[in-house]
Order: C-alpha cells, then sequence, then structure tokens
C-alpha cells in the first residue's frame, strides 16, 4: 500500500484546516490593521467630520483599482448593492460618534465601548420593544452598566479624558450605529460578493452620507464642519489611514469573517478593540484612571463572555 496515500475524508479534512487558518490569518491580519485607525485620527488631529469624511474619500480611488484589478464573480442583484450603499451611510452617523467619543475619552475607551454593541443593543431592545434576551447577556448587561459608570468618570476627580461623561454617551450611540450598520452590511454580503466592490459600495455610502452631514450646522452638538483644505502632518494621517485601515483592514475582515467558523470569528473580531488599548496606552501615553480602568475591564469580561456564549451556540447550530 502507498504509504503516501490518504483516505479522501482525512484529505479533505487537512484541507478544511489549512483553509481555516489561512481565512484566520487574513483576518488577523485585517484586525490588526483597523486597530491603528483611532491612533491614526487621533494624530490627525482633525474634527469628527474631516476625518471620517477623508478617511472615506482617500480610499475610494484605492478600493475602486482594486475592485478592478482583484476581483471575482458578483452574484449580487441590485437590492443588494444598495444595501452596501444603504450600510455606509449609517457608518457615516457610526464614524460621527465614534471619532467624537476618540476626542473626549481617548481611543480605547472609545473603541471598547464600541465594540461592546452586542450588548448595548440588546439593552435597549429589551427596553425598548420586550425582546428577551439570553441568560448569558442577562448576565452581562449589569457589569457592563457598572463599568460604564466607571468609565464615565462619575465621583471619579482623576477621570481621563476631556469629557468623559460625554464621551460615554458617545460611544452608545457609536455602539447602537455600528450594530446597525453590521446588519445591514451583513445583509449586503449574503451572496458572499466581492470585498472589493462591497467595500468600495459601502465606502461611497459612506462618503456621501458625510458630505450631506457636512452641509447641515452641527455647532451645537460640538462637531466641527468638514474642513476641505488639506493640511501636513493631518491629511498624511488620514490618507495612512484610508489605505491601511478603511481600505485593506476592512476588505481582509470583509472577505474572512464570513467565511470563517463562529468561534474563529468571535476571537478574531475580539482582537481589534484589545490591540487599540494597546496602542492608546503605549503610543498615545492615555492614561485612564484606576476607576476607569475597573471599568474597562469589566465591559472586556463582559464582552468576551457574550461572544464566546455566542460562538459556542452558534457552533452548536452548524452540528
Amino acid at each position: 500500500m502507498d504509504k503516501g496515500f490518504k483516505p479522501t475524508g482525512v484529505t479533505k479534512m487537512v484541507d478544511e484546516t489549512v483553509k481555516v487558518r489561512k481565512l484566520m490569518a487574513v483576518a488577523l491580519i485585517g484586525a490588526t490593521m483597523i486597530s491603528f485607525a483611532p491612533l491614526m485620527y487621533s494624530l490627525s488631529g482633525s474634527g469628527p467630520l474631516t476625518g471620517a469624511f477623508f478617511r472615506m474619500l482617500y480610499a475610494m480611488p484605492v478600493l475602486w483599482i482594486l475592485s478592478k484589478v482583484w476581483t471575482s464573480e458578483d452574484n449580487r442583484g441590485g437590492a443588494e448593492r444598495w444595501m452596501a450603499f444603504f450600510a455606509g451611510l449609517i457608518l457615516a452617523l457610526d464614524f460621527i460618534t465614534y471619532h467624537t467619543a476618540i476626542d473626549w475619552v481617548g481611543t480605547g475607551i472609545a473603541t471598547l465601548i464600541g465594540n461592546s454593541q452586542v450588548i448595548i443593543v440588546t439593552i435597549l431592545s429589551w427596553w425598548l420593544l420586550g425582546e428577551k434576551p439570553n441568560r448569558a447577556i442577562i448576565l452581562a448587561l449589569p457589569v457592563v452598566l457598572v463599568g460604564l459608570v466607571f468609565i464615565s468618570g462619575l465621583g471619579d476627580n482623576a477621570a481621563y479624558g476631556e469629557r468623559p461623561g460625554a464621551g460615554v454617551l458617545a460611544g452608545i450611540f457609536t455602539a447602537i450605529f455600528y450594530s446597525s450598520f453590521l446588519i445591514v452590511y451583513r445583509y449586503a454580503n449574503k451572496s458572499l460578493a466581492p470585498a472589493t466592490k462591497l467595500q468600495f459600495e459601502s465606502t461611497t455610502g459612506g462618503m456621501v452620507g458625510l458630505l450631506f452631514l457636512g452641509l447641515i450646522p452641527l455647532q451645537s452638538l460640538n462637531v466641527e464642519p468638514i474642513i476641505f483644505t488639506p493640511s501636513y502632518p493631518s491629511h498624511a494621517w488620514l490618507l495612512l489611514l484610508a489605505i491601511m485601515c478603511q481600505s485593506f483592514g476592512w476588505l481582509a475582515i470583509t472577505y474572512s469573517l464570513p467565511r470563517l467558523p463562529a468561534a474563529h470569528t468571535s476571537f478574531a473580531i475580539l482582537v481589534q478593540p484589545v490591540l487599540t488599548i494597546v496602542w492608546g496606552v503605549f503610543l498615545l501615553g492615555e492614561d485612564p484612571s484606576l476607576q476607569q480602568k475597573i471599568g474597562m475591564l469589566l465591559i472586556l469580561i463582559a464582552v468576551i463572555g457574550v461572544t464566546i456564549k455566542g460562538a459556542v451556540e452558534a457552533t452548536e447550530e452548524e452540528v
């Protein structure tokens, strides 16, 4: 018997394992790239609208070229294409609140709250729609609420951030908009469309949405209008953000996550906020107070618990 021969079942299993490992590597690279986005926005020194608009605008030609050079068969109908564009419109709102939260309470805290979207949106659904959450969410809710109170700086004289309380509120809206974006974005990608085209369409939607919002006076909300005149080094950081994060980082995520098992997807998603916290501390010198650090830890534990629980349930359903 040929020693090099392997049964078909074993061969398929090995091929599947290799495929998952490659996809996981792509997902982790994408998550790592995206984790630098808040850092680059902070270093640009631009306002929330300006930073969000130009990260979209600068990414569009890159994504358009990639969609022409690196593409595959696209079986989507017109509705799914417009859904990707609509997802970008929602992302415009997400970026405004996210960048505002970064300005007010720092990159690490803003990113962590934004990535707790599963839990925060569940709170609102329970309150507004009466949708009872599962046991993992119920256990996580009080932990997250306590964490948010700690992070807001309530009763904390050493709280980090220009406006920590308002920053937490902006972070909660970020979580709501981010969750809405993900729902629409996943619907637009049901047929696993070419990542380059999907990302180009959603980025176009985001750019259009931000341009429209830039025409609305938002000074009463402490949101500066878009400053269209480029400056150095501000726009050098925004250009790097557009190419590295908005283009290649999101492309890696868009391509890999829908093709990965739930457990792998959950881990990849958690990498981004953790790394952003690390960059904020070591590269930007962010130093949340002890109370805020405890709040961040509580939220991180809750998010990890709910994410792992969700991955296990998804895996059981697949079996």
